[in-house]
Formats: C-alpha cells, structure tokens, sequence
C-alpha cells in the first residue's frame, strides 16, 4: 500500500524593512502583520496629520508595523476634471511632515521617471502604480534609488507573472520589494480577488500586501458617487487575506470618506480601522504564521 505523504507548500524566505530613526517595520517570514494605510491622496494638513495621529496610535496599540499612504498625485483618474493632488513638490512635504512629526515611514505613487529621484528624496517606500507594473524604464528608475519599492500588481495580470518586475528590479540590486494584490479584471468595470495569488507571488520570494480599498472600486462610476464602491466588503476581503497568508495589509481610509477628493467610495472610514484591525490581528493569530496555511496534513 502507498504510504500517506505529507502535501506541503512551502514558500521561500521573504524580507523587507524599512526604517525610520529608532521605528522599523520589518514585514515577511517571522514577522508580524503589518499595514500601508493613510488617506487616497494628500489634501489639507489637519486632516492629514489627525489621520496620521489615530493610526499611529491605533497600530502602536495593536502592535502592528504602520507605513503611511497618501498619493501626492493621482494621474489615473476618469476626467481631466477630476483633482488630481496637490501634485509633487507640496505633497511630497506633507508627507515628510509627517514622517518627521509621527517617526513612521512613508509611501506614495510614483508616475513618472522623471519624478523618481525628488521623489526619493522625500519617501521611504516608492510605489510603482499596478497600470504602469510593466514600464520597465519606471521600474527600474525606482530600483536604482536603493529606495524600498512597493509595486502593485496590475488588473490585467497573473500572480505569477509580476516575477517580471521582480527581476528588473533585482536587475539593479534591489531586493527591497513589496508585491501588492489589488484585485484582477472580472468583466469591465469590476475587480475580483483571487486568494491564491498571495502564495503565487510570495513563492517569487518577496512579501505580498493585500489591498482591498480597491478591489471596492467599481470602475466607470466616480468615485465621488455612493455607487462608486462597495467599502462594506473590506472587512470580508481583509480578513480572507489574512486568513490566505497575506503578509501585510493595504487600507486606504479617511476621517470622512464621501468627502474624500479622491477614492470617496471605497475607502475605509477612519473610525472603523481600529476594529478592522484588530479583526486582523486576531485572524492572524488563528493562523500562527503564513507558512502554515500551505500546510496539508495526513489523516
């Protein structure tokens, strides 16, 4: 009789840190759960920095590693109508505001290559937008700051194919990476999440953010519109990534989000967070490490 053998998944070891004075977030294999959250885009400063004050205290509380979000711009939007952010030398310092106020890192958007090294400058994580995950001269333009990078993974992709940016990276000695799942094409206008690309893209050896406040979004309605996204659902898609093995998670949130200039309708409210995450980390704990979802055990 054949002997019943143990299935497993095993996934590489994967790194990632970034730090700030004496705050490191350090995300991958042993670590805790992490979170990229913040505002869509950079608007007014007291709402800036009071976001930025509740979510420091709020992750602080539940230990968990906080990089702060906001674009300074958003060039992916419906209408040349639609604000697009207070653009890059304002809000890139806002952003250094609040990494010099609160001593957490910070994140945002990168458009352009010619942006690339002011940018730089400014932030302690560079993020490569999932429409533009394929532009190699961007791509590289980021991995040549030695800046850690987050690159999310575009709609029109599979899992396995985001090792292409992967590698271009690696190509200039950046091994400093974050992979982020925001959903995948499903019909036109909306986005579906397939669990199984948090092991797909983690076994290319690199830690994988989950990011729901977009999957949210239905596409071809403004985002200024109610109907725009269905935030409801955040929760339900967090915690499954959680429970899939992500390493870290992507919130976009606001104290007030259908006032928001930018993603009104799919980001979460800022006073739900703190309960998001705390679900989070409790989903966490069931698991015990992300290695050990793979994990198929014999009768």
């Amino acid at each position: 009789m054949e002997k019943t053998r143990t299935e497993t998944s095993l996934l590489p070891k994967r790194s990632f840190a970034v730090k700030v004075d004496q705050y490191e977030v350090r995300i991958g294999t042993g670590e805790k759960l992490s979170v990229i959250a913040g505002p869509c885009v950079v608007e007014e400063e007291e709402m800036m920095m009071t976001t930025a004050r509740t979510l420091v205290d709020i992750c602080e509380k539940a230990d968990v590693g906080l990089i702060f979000k906001s674009s300074y711009e958003k060039d992916n939007r419906g209408s040349e109508k639609n604000w697009r952010g207070p653009l890059a030398i304002d809000g890139l310092k806002m952003l250094a505001k609040i990494r010099k106020e609160f001593g957490i890192p910070v994140l945002s958007d990168i458009h352009r290559q010619e942006d690339v090294e002011m940018s730089a400058e400014y932030l302690d994580v560079l993020q490569i937008p999932a429409y533009l995950c394929q532009q190699t001269s961007l791509v590289l333009a980021c991995g040549n700051t030695g800046r850690a990078i987050n690159v999310k993974k575009g709609q029109f992709l599979a899992p396995e194919n985001m090792s292409s940016a992967v590698s271009k990276l690696h190509s200039v000695g950046n091994k400093n990476i974050l992979l982020t799942e925001r959903g995948a094409c499903f019909g036109y206008n909306r986005l579906v999440a397939d669990m199984r690309s948090i092991p797909v893209m983690q076994s290319l050896g690199v830690p994988v953010v989950f990011d729901a406040t977009h999957v949210v979004r239905l596409y071809g309605i403004s985002s200024a519109d109610p109907a725009g996204g269905e935030p409801r659902y955040v929760p339900h898609l967090t915690l499954a990534a959680v429970a899939a093995g992500a390493d870290a998670l992507f919130l976009e949130t606001h104290p007030d989000p259908m006032k928001a200039k930018c993603d009104a309708a799919s980001q979460l409210n800022l006073k739900h967070f703190e309960s998001m995450i705390q679900m989070a980390v409790n989903v966490r704990k069931a698991i015990g490490t992300p290695e050990n979802v793979g994990q198929i055990k014999p009768l």
